[in-house]
Protein backbone atom coordinates (compact mmCIF):
# COMPACT_ATOMS: atom_id res chain seq x y z
CA UNK A 1 0.00 0.00 0.00
CA UNK A 2 1.52 3.36 -1.20
CA UNK A 3 2.28 5.83 2.19
CA UNK A 4 -0.12 8.71 2.35
CA UNK A 5 0.97 11.75 1.25
CA UNK A 6 -0.27 16.05 1.92
CA UNK A 7 0.17 16.47 -1.84
CA UNK A 8 -3.00 13.79 -2.50
CA UNK A 9 -4.78 15.13 0.14
CA UNK A 10 -4.81 18.38 -1.16
CA UNK A 11 -5.42 17.69 -4.70
CA UNK A 12 -8.93 18.70 -5.61
CA UNK A 13 -9.20 15.72 -8.18
CA UNK A 14 -8.30 13.07 -5.23
CA UNK A 15 -11.34 11.80 -3.01
CA UNK A 16 -9.21 11.17 -0.08
CA UNK A 17 -10.70 12.91 2.40
CA UNK A 18 -12.56 9.59 4.07
CA UNK A 19 -14.12 9.08 -0.08
CA UNK A 20 -14.75 12.83 -0.55
CA UNK A 21 -13.06 15.30 -2.49
CA UNK A 22 -11.24 18.40 -0.63
CA UNK A 23 -14.14 21.06 -2.04
CA UNK A 24 -16.86 18.48 -0.98
CA UNK A 25 -15.40 18.40 2.26
CA UNK A 26 -14.52 22.19 2.72
CA UNK A 27 -18.19 22.86 2.37
CA UNK A 28 -19.04 20.12 4.85
CA UNK A 29 -16.49 21.89 7.25
CA UNK A 30 -17.60 25.09 6.57
CA UNK A 31 -21.83 23.52 7.36
CA UNK A 32 -20.28 22.15 10.60
CA UNK A 33 -18.68 25.01 11.60
CA UNK A 34 -22.53 27.15 10.93
CA UNK A 35 -24.05 24.72 12.87
CA UNK A 36 -21.56 24.40 15.72
CA UNK A 37 -20.69 27.65 16.36
CA UNK A 38 -23.26 30.36 14.39
CA UNK A 39 -25.77 31.18 17.00
CA UNK A 40 -29.43 31.76 15.99
CA UNK A 41 -32.67 32.62 17.71
CA UNK A 42 -33.09 31.64 22.14
CA UNK A 43 -33.45 28.12 23.51
CA UNK A 44 -36.18 26.90 26.21
CA UNK A 45 -34.41 28.70 28.58
CA UNK A 46 -34.04 31.53 26.50
CA UNK A 47 -30.68 31.62 26.21
CA UNK A 48 -28.74 32.19 22.68
CA UNK A 49 -29.24 29.26 20.57
CA UNK A 50 -28.16 27.72 17.74
CA UNK A 51 -28.60 25.47 14.81
CA UNK A 52 -27.30 22.48 16.28
CA UNK A 53 -29.58 19.46 16.50
CA UNK A 54 -28.41 17.37 18.71
CA UNK A 55 -29.89 13.81 17.23
CA UNK A 56 -27.66 10.82 16.11
CA UNK A 57 -27.19 12.05 12.46
CA UNK A 58 -26.01 15.58 13.08
CA UNK A 59 -23.46 14.82 16.26
CA UNK A 60 -22.16 11.47 13.83
CA UNK A 61 -21.61 13.65 10.88
CA UNK A 62 -20.73 16.48 13.12
CA UNK A 63 -17.61 14.39 14.73
CA UNK A 64 -16.91 13.00 11.23
CA UNK A 65 -16.56 16.07 9.53
CA UNK A 66 -14.15 16.94 13.04
CA UNK A 67 -11.82 13.51 12.92
CA UNK A 68 -11.09 13.30 9.22
CA UNK A 69 -9.66 17.16 9.23
CA UNK A 70 -7.39 15.81 11.98
CA UNK A 71 -7.14 12.06 11.34
CA UNK A 72 -6.26 12.63 7.64
CA UNK A 73 -3.46 15.11 8.89
CA UNK A 74 -2.13 12.96 11.35
CA UNK A 75 -2.16 10.04 9.18
CA UNK A 76 0.57 11.75 7.49
CA UNK A 77 3.04 13.77 9.39
CA UNK A 78 6.29 11.43 9.58
CA UNK A 79 7.19 11.20 13.20
CA UNK A 80 3.88 11.38 14.51
CA UNK A 81 1.97 8.93 12.07
CA UNK A 82 5.48 6.42 12.75
CA UNK A 83 5.92 6.69 16.67
CA UNK A 84 2.72 8.25 18.16
CA UNK A 85 -0.12 7.35 16.68
CA UNK A 86 -1.12 8.63 13.68
CA UNK A 87 -4.61 10.40 12.78
CA UNK A 88 -6.08 8.55 15.74
CA UNK A 89 -4.38 10.52 18.45
CA UNK A 90 -4.21 13.66 16.91
CA UNK A 91 -7.97 13.60 16.66
CA UNK A 92 -8.31 12.40 20.01
CA UNK A 93 -5.70 14.96 21.55
CA UNK A 94 -7.17 17.99 19.16
CA UNK A 95 -10.65 17.06 20.48
CA UNK A 96 -9.71 17.52 24.36
CA UNK A 97 -7.78 20.37 23.61
CA UNK A 98 -10.59 21.73 21.94
CA UNK A 99 -12.94 20.23 25.11
CA UNK A 100 -10.64 21.33 27.73
CA UNK A 101 -10.54 24.80 27.00
CA UNK A 102 -13.91 25.63 25.52
CA UNK A 103 -13.27 26.04 22.30
CA UNK A 104 -16.15 24.42 21.54
CA UNK A 105 -19.82 25.89 23.01
CA UNK A 106 -21.18 24.38 25.79
CA UNK A 107 -24.30 23.08 24.03
CA UNK A 108 -21.97 21.10 21.68
CA UNK A 109 -20.19 19.49 24.35
CA UNK A 110 -23.49 18.69 26.18
CA UNK A 111 -25.13 16.59 22.82
CA UNK A 112 -21.13 14.81 22.45
CA UNK A 113 -21.44 13.59 26.04
CA UNK A 114 -24.72 12.36 25.35
CA UNK A 115 -23.46 10.84 21.76
CA UNK A 116 -20.11 9.25 23.16
CA UNK A 117 -21.56 7.71 26.79
CA UNK A 118 -25.19 8.68 27.57
CA UNK A 119 -28.65 7.36 27.06
CA UNK A 120 -30.48 7.61 25.02
CA UNK A 121 -27.82 7.83 21.97
CA UNK A 122 -24.30 6.28 23.90
CA UNK A 123 -22.26 5.38 20.74
CA UNK A 124 -20.02 3.79 22.42
CA UNK A 125 -22.54 1.06 23.65
CA UNK A 126 -23.13 0.37 19.95
CA UNK A 127 -19.13 0.41 18.75
CA UNK A 128 -17.86 -2.06 21.43
CA UNK A 129 -20.58 -4.64 21.62
CA UNK A 130 -20.50 -4.79 17.38
CA UNK A 131 -16.80 -5.28 17.66
CA UNK A 132 -16.99 -7.60 20.27
CA UNK A 133 -19.64 -9.75 18.35
CA UNK A 134 -18.01 -9.39 15.08
CA UNK A 135 -14.76 -10.56 16.92
CA UNK A 136 -15.72 -13.26 18.58
CA UNK A 137 -17.87 -14.99 16.59
CA UNK A 138 -15.14 -15.28 13.95
CA UNK A 139 -12.70 -16.60 15.98
CA UNK A 140 -11.63 -20.10 15.28
CA UNK A 141 -13.43 -22.35 18.45
CA UNK A 142 -10.11 -24.19 19.38
CA UNK A 143 -8.27 -21.08 19.45
CA UNK A 144 -11.33 -19.36 21.62
CA UNK A 145 -10.99 -22.42 23.68
CA UNK A 146 -7.33 -21.98 24.29
CA UNK A 147 -7.65 -18.44 24.80
CA UNK A 148 -9.95 -18.96 27.99
CA UNK A 149 -7.22 -21.31 29.89
CA UNK A 150 -4.29 -19.04 29.15
CA UNK A 151 -5.76 -15.37 29.06
CA UNK A 152 -6.90 -14.93 32.87
CA UNK A 153 -3.28 -15.97 33.71
CA UNK A 154 -1.58 -13.42 31.44
CA UNK A 155 -3.05 -10.83 33.03
CA UNK A 156 -2.33 -11.81 36.33
CA UNK A 157 1.52 -12.32 35.16
CA UNK A 158 1.24 -8.42 33.93
CA UNK A 159 -0.34 -6.84 36.82
CA UNK A 160 2.52 -8.60 38.50
CA UNK A 161 5.02 -6.99 36.35
CA UNK A 162 3.31 -3.63 36.71
CA UNK A 163 3.78 -3.83 40.38
CA UNK A 164 7.72 -4.60 40.77
CA UNK A 165 7.97 -1.85 38.31
CA UNK A 166 6.01 0.62 40.14
CA UNK A 167 7.47 -0.13 43.19
CA UNK A 168 11.08 -0.15 41.94
CA UNK A 169 10.93 2.89 40.96
CA UNK A 170 8.76 4.31 43.53
CA UNK A 171 11.49 3.15 46.36
CA UNK A 172 13.57 5.51 44.27
CA UNK A 173 11.33 8.28 45.00
CA UNK A 174 10.85 7.18 48.75
CA UNK A 175 7.74 5.66 48.73
CA UNK A 176 6.52 2.72 50.28
CA UNK A 177 5.36 -0.43 47.90
CA UNK A 178 1.67 -0.31 49.62
CA UNK A 179 1.82 3.30 48.65
CA UNK A 180 2.59 2.17 45.15
CA UNK A 181 -0.01 -0.51 45.44
CA UNK A 182 -2.55 1.17 47.06
CA UNK A 183 -2.60 4.94 45.08
CA UNK A 184 -0.89 3.78 41.61
CA UNK A 185 -1.25 0.23 40.70
CA UNK A 186 -4.37 0.01 41.66
CA UNK A 187 -6.18 2.53 39.89
CA UNK A 188 -3.72 2.17 36.97
CA UNK A 189 -4.35 -0.69 36.51
CA UNK A 190 -8.30 -1.33 38.11
CA UNK A 191 -10.22 -1.35 34.49
CA UNK A 192 -10.56 2.15 34.03
CA UNK A 193 -12.34 4.99 35.42
CA UNK A 194 -15.99 3.70 35.55
CA UNK A 195 -15.63 0.36 36.61
CA UNK A 196 -12.36 0.54 38.82
CA UNK A 197 -11.36 3.88 40.36
CA UNK A 198 -14.67 5.21 41.30
CA UNK A 199 -16.25 1.81 43.06
CA UNK A 200 -12.67 1.63 43.86
CA UNK A 201 -13.28 5.12 45.87
CA UNK A 202 -15.92 3.92 47.30
CA UNK A 203 -14.57 0.61 48.88
CA UNK A 204 -11.23 3.09 50.07
CA UNK A 205 -13.83 5.30 51.58
CA UNK A 206 -15.94 2.58 53.09
CA UNK A 207 -12.44 1.08 54.77
CA UNK A 208 -11.30 4.35 56.14
CA UNK A 209 -14.28 6.55 57.05
CA UNK A 210 -12.97 9.60 54.62
CA UNK A 211 -14.53 11.10 51.72
CA UNK A 212 -14.09 8.99 48.37
CA UNK A 213 -13.39 11.90 46.79
CA UNK A 214 -9.63 12.23 48.72
CA UNK A 215 -8.42 8.70 46.99
CA UNK A 216 -10.14 9.12 43.50
CA UNK A 217 -8.81 12.55 42.55
CA UNK A 218 -5.52 11.31 42.94
CA UNK A 219 -6.42 8.20 41.48
CA UNK A 220 -7.98 9.40 38.11
CA UNK A 221 -5.01 11.90 37.63
CA UNK A 222 -2.13 8.91 38.06
CA UNK A 223 -5.10 7.20 35.60
CA UNK A 224 -5.15 9.91 32.62
CA UNK A 225 -1.36 9.81 32.60
CA UNK A 226 -0.64 6.05 32.59
CA UNK A 227 -3.67 6.30 29.54
CA UNK A 228 -1.59 8.67 27.40
CA UNK A 229 1.41 6.25 27.94
CA UNK A 230 -0.32 2.71 27.46
CA UNK A 231 -1.90 4.56 24.25
CA UNK A 232 1.85 5.81 23.25
CA UNK A 233 3.33 2.69 23.91
CA UNK A 234 -0.01 0.78 21.99
CA UNK A 235 1.91 2.79 18.65
CA UNK A 236 5.14 1.72 19.58
CA UNK A 237 4.29 -1.81 19.97
CA UNK A 238 2.80 -1.25 16.34
CA UNK A 239 6.59 -0.19 15.19
CA UNK A 240 8.07 -3.26 17.36
CA UNK A 241 6.04 -5.92 15.23
CA UNK A 242 6.81 -3.90 11.74
CA UNK A 243 10.45 -4.39 12.98
CA UNK A 244 10.38 -7.87 14.38
CA UNK A 245 7.75 -9.62 12.67
CA UNK A 246 8.30 -13.06 14.86
CA UNK A 247 6.95 -10.88 17.76
CA UNK A 248 3.83 -10.30 16.24
CA UNK A 249 0.73 -12.07 15.04
CA UNK A 250 -0.21 -9.21 12.87
CA UNK A 251 -3.74 -8.85 14.56
CA UNK A 252 -3.53 -12.50 15.75
CA UNK A 253 -2.87 -12.84 19.66
CA UNK A 254 -2.63 -17.00 20.26
CA UNK A 255 -0.38 -18.40 18.09
CA UNK A 256 -2.00 -21.66 16.73
CA UNK A 257 0.29 -23.84 14.94
CA UNK A 258 -2.04 -26.74 13.53
CA UNK A 259 -4.00 -27.14 10.33
CA UNK A 260 -7.37 -27.39 11.57
CA UNK A 261 -7.48 -23.80 12.12
CA UNK A 262 -10.45 -21.89 10.09
CA UNK A 263 -9.79 -18.37 10.10
CA UNK A 264 -12.08 -15.61 9.50
CA UNK A 265 -15.36 -16.88 7.92
CA UNK A 266 -16.33 -14.15 5.93
CA UNK A 267 -12.69 -15.16 3.53
CA UNK A 268 -14.95 -18.15 2.42
CA UNK A 269 -18.44 -16.69 2.44
CA UNK A 270 -19.27 -13.18 1.47
CA UNK A 271 -21.92 -11.91 3.34
CA UNK A 272 -24.74 -9.93 1.88
CA UNK A 273 -26.24 -7.23 3.24
CA UNK A 274 -29.30 -9.18 4.71
CA UNK A 275 -26.30 -10.55 6.69
CA UNK A 276 -24.54 -7.90 8.15
CA UNK A 277 -28.12 -6.24 9.16
CA UNK A 278 -28.81 -9.45 10.67
CA UNK A 279 -25.87 -9.86 12.51
CA UNK A 280 -26.59 -5.96 13.82
CA UNK A 281 -29.76 -7.26 15.21
CA UNK A 282 -28.23 -10.29 16.37
CA UNK A 283 -25.59 -7.86 18.16
CA UNK A 284 -28.45 -5.98 19.89
CA UNK A 285 -30.35 -8.88 21.63
CA UNK A 286 -27.16 -10.70 22.98
CA UNK A 287 -26.73 -6.56 24.07
CA UNK A 288 -29.90 -7.11 26.24
CA UNK A 289 -29.12 -10.65 27.29
CA UNK A 290 -25.90 -9.35 28.81
CA UNK A 291 -27.44 -6.61 30.13
CA UNK A 292 -30.45 -8.47 32.17
CA UNK A 293 -27.49 -10.88 33.37
CA UNK A 294 -25.95 -7.94 34.56
CA UNK A 295 -28.32 -6.49 36.61
CA UNK A 296 -29.26 -9.51 38.17
CA UNK A 297 -25.93 -10.08 39.13
CA UNK A 298 -25.66 -6.67 40.65
CA UNK A 299 -28.94 -7.22 42.56
CA UNK A 300 -26.91 -10.50 44.50
CA UNK A 301 -24.90 -8.31 45.66
CA UNK A 302 -21.89 -10.24 45.66
CA UNK A 303 -19.59 -8.03 46.27
CA UNK A 304 -17.87 -6.76 43.27
CA UNK A 305 -18.74 -5.83 39.98
CA UNK A 306 -19.35 -8.00 36.56
CA UNK A 307 -19.91 -5.23 33.93
CA UNK A 308 -22.52 -6.01 31.11
CA UNK A 309 -19.67 -6.54 28.05
CA UNK A 310 -18.49 -9.44 30.52
CA UNK A 311 -21.36 -11.07 30.02
CA UNK A 312 -21.77 -10.07 26.42
CA UNK A 313 -18.42 -11.52 25.74
CA UNK A 314 -19.01 -14.90 27.39
CA UNK A 315 -22.64 -15.14 25.46
CA UNK A 316 -20.37 -14.48 22.29
CA UNK A 317 -18.20 -17.21 23.25
CA UNK A 318 -20.92 -19.66 24.11
CA UNK A 319 -22.37 -19.50 20.66
CA UNK A 320 -19.19 -19.74 19.03
CA UNK A 321 -18.02 -22.83 21.16
CA UNK A 322 -21.09 -24.68 20.68
CA UNK A 323 -21.35 -23.67 16.94
CA UNK A 324 -25.04 -22.46 16.50
CA UNK A 325 -24.01 -19.25 14.00
CA UNK A 326 -24.50 -19.84 10.67
CA UNK A 327 -21.16 -19.00 8.89
CA UNK A 328 -23.02 -16.72 6.84
CA UNK A 329 -24.32 -14.49 9.75
CA UNK A 330 -20.86 -14.93 11.21
CA UNK A 331 -19.29 -13.18 7.63
CA UNK A 332 -21.85 -10.48 8.47
CA UNK A 333 -20.85 -9.63 12.01
CA UNK A 334 -17.25 -10.00 10.77
CA UNK A 335 -18.46 -6.72 8.03
CA UNK A 336 -20.15 -4.84 11.04
CA UNK A 337 -17.38 -4.71 12.73
CA UNK A 338 -14.92 -4.02 10.44
CA UNK A 339 -17.00 -1.42 9.25
CA UNK A 340 -17.31 0.36 13.30
CA UNK A 341 -13.33 -1.07 13.66
CA UNK A 342 -12.30 0.90 10.33
CA UNK A 343 -14.78 3.77 9.26
CA UNK A 344 -15.96 5.14 12.31
CA UNK A 345 -13.40 4.77 14.80
CA UNK A 346 -12.51 8.72 14.07
CA UNK A 347 -15.75 9.58 15.26
CA UNK A 348 -15.43 7.90 18.11
CA UNK A 349 -11.84 9.35 19.37
CA UNK A 350 -13.35 12.70 18.78
CA UNK A 351 -15.88 12.09 21.22
CA UNK A 352 -13.62 10.51 23.95
CA UNK A 353 -11.41 13.27 23.68
CA UNK A 354 -14.18 16.53 23.33
CA UNK A 355 -14.67 14.10 26.88
CA UNK A 356 -11.36 13.97 28.50
CA UNK A 357 -9.99 16.38 30.56
CA UNK A 358 -6.29 17.92 29.89
CA UNK A 359 -6.12 19.12 33.34
CA UNK A 360 -6.50 15.84 34.54
CA UNK A 361 -3.13 15.30 33.19
CA UNK A 362 -1.31 18.26 34.27
CA UNK A 363 -2.51 18.80 37.66
CA UNK A 364 -0.65 15.22 38.38
CA UNK A 365 2.50 15.79 35.80
CA UNK A 366 4.62 15.81 38.56
CA UNK A 367 8.52 14.14 37.54
CA UNK A 368 7.81 11.11 40.32
CA UNK A 369 4.17 10.34 39.52
CA UNK A 370 5.16 10.39 35.86
CA UNK A 371 8.38 8.27 36.47
CA UNK A 372 6.28 5.84 38.59
CA UNK A 373 3.23 5.17 36.02
CA UNK A 374 5.60 5.02 33.17
CA UNK A 375 7.41 2.35 35.09
CA UNK A 376 3.96 0.37 35.71
CA UNK A 377 2.73 0.07 32.22
CA UNK A 378 6.57 -0.98 31.02
CA UNK A 379 6.68 -3.62 33.75
CA UNK A 380 3.46 -4.85 32.56
CA UNK A 381 4.28 -5.07 29.50
CA UNK A 382 7.72 -6.14 29.69
CA UNK A 383 6.86 -9.37 32.05
CA UNK A 384 4.11 -10.28 29.44
CA UNK A 385 6.56 -9.79 26.42
CA UNK A 386 9.05 -12.53 27.96
CA UNK A 387 6.36 -15.13 28.82
CA UNK A 388 3.86 -15.01 26.34
CA UNK A 389 5.72 -17.04 23.56
CA UNK A 390 5.82 -19.65 26.62
CA UNK A 391 2.44 -19.65 27.11
CA UNK A 392 1.49 -19.64 23.38
CA UNK A 393 0.29 -16.04 22.50
CA UNK A 394 2.13 -13.49 20.44
CA UNK A 395 4.40 -10.69 22.67
CA UNK A 396 2.89 -7.70 21.13
CA UNK A 397 -0.87 -8.75 20.90
CA UNK A 398 -0.22 -9.91 24.14
CA UNK A 399 1.19 -6.52 25.64
CA UNK A 400 -1.30 -5.00 24.36
CA UNK A 401 -4.13 -6.79 25.70
CA UNK A 402 -3.66 -8.22 28.76
CA UNK A 403 -1.07 -5.28 29.74
CA UNK A 404 -1.95 -2.01 28.38
CA UNK A 405 -5.31 -3.04 28.24
CA UNK A 406 -5.48 -3.01 31.67
CA UNK A 407 -3.19 0.40 32.27
CA UNK A 408 -5.80 2.50 30.64
CA UNK A 409 -9.20 4.42 30.80
CA UNK A 410 -11.58 1.30 30.46
CA UNK A 411 -13.80 0.44 27.26
CA UNK A 412 -12.55 4.12 26.11
CA UNK A 413 -9.28 4.00 27.02
CA UNK A 414 -9.48 0.30 24.92
CA UNK A 415 -10.31 1.96 21.62
CA UNK A 416 -7.49 4.54 21.96
CA UNK A 417 -5.27 1.46 22.36
CA UNK A 418 -5.90 -0.66 19.74
CA UNK A 419 -6.75 2.60 17.85
CA UNK A 420 -2.70 3.35 18.04
CA UNK A 421 -1.77 -0.16 17.60
CA UNK A 422 -3.87 -0.73 14.45
CA UNK A 423 -4.96 -4.00 16.44
CA UNK A 424 -9.02 -2.94 16.54
CA UNK A 425 -9.69 -6.52 16.10
CA UNK A 426 -8.34 -7.59 19.46
CA UNK A 427 -11.13 -5.80 21.22
CA UNK A 428 -12.88 -8.58 22.63
CA UNK A 429 -9.77 -9.23 24.53
CA UNK A 430 -9.10 -5.82 25.32
CA UNK A 431 -12.47 -6.24 27.26
CA UNK A 432 -11.79 -9.44 28.71
CA UNK A 433 -8.21 -7.00 30.07
CA UNK A 434 -10.68 -4.40 31.25
CA UNK A 435 -13.81 -6.08 32.70
CA UNK A 436 -12.74 -9.36 34.10
CA UNK A 437 -9.08 -7.49 35.08
CA UNK A 438 -11.00 -4.75 36.04
CA UNK A 439 -13.25 -6.95 38.75
CA UNK A 440 -10.26 -9.29 39.81
CA UNK A 441 -8.42 -6.01 41.27
CA UNK A 442 -11.29 -4.72 42.71
CA UNK A 443 -10.93 -8.07 44.68
CA UNK A 444 -8.12 -7.44 45.24
CA UNK A 445 -7.76 -3.53 45.80
CA UNK A 446 -10.75 -4.57 49.12
CA UNK A 447 -8.39 -7.52 50.46
CA UNK A 448 -5.39 -4.66 50.35
CA UNK A 449 -7.67 -1.84 52.04
CA UNK A 450 -8.90 -3.99 54.35
CA UNK A 451 -5.14 -5.41 55.66
CA UNK A 452 -3.36 -1.83 55.37
CA UNK A 453 -5.99 0.39 56.14
CA UNK A 454 -7.23 1.65 59.37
Amino acid sequence: MAKKNFKELFDPKESKWGGISLPMFLAALVVVAIVVYVPFGLDKEGNPGSFLRPNFLIMFSALAVFGLLFGEIGDRIPIWNDFIGGGTILVFFMAAVFGTYHLVPENFMKAVNIFYGKQPVNFLEMFIPALIVGSVLTVDRKTLIKSISGYIPLIIIGVIGASAGGILVGLIFGKSPMDIMMNYVLPIMGGGTGAGAVPMSEIWSAKTGRPAGEWFGFAISILSIANVFAIICGALLKKVGEAKPSLTGNGELIIDNSKEAIRDKEVDVKPELTDTTAAFILTGVLFMVAHILGEVWESLGIGFDLHRLVFLILLTMFLNIANLVPDRLKAGAKRMQTFFSKHTIWILMAAVGFTTDVKEIIAAAAPSNILIALAIVLGAVGLIMLVARKMKFYPVEAAITAGLCMANRGGAGDVAVLGAADRMDLMSFAQISSRIGGAMMLVLGSLMFSAFLK
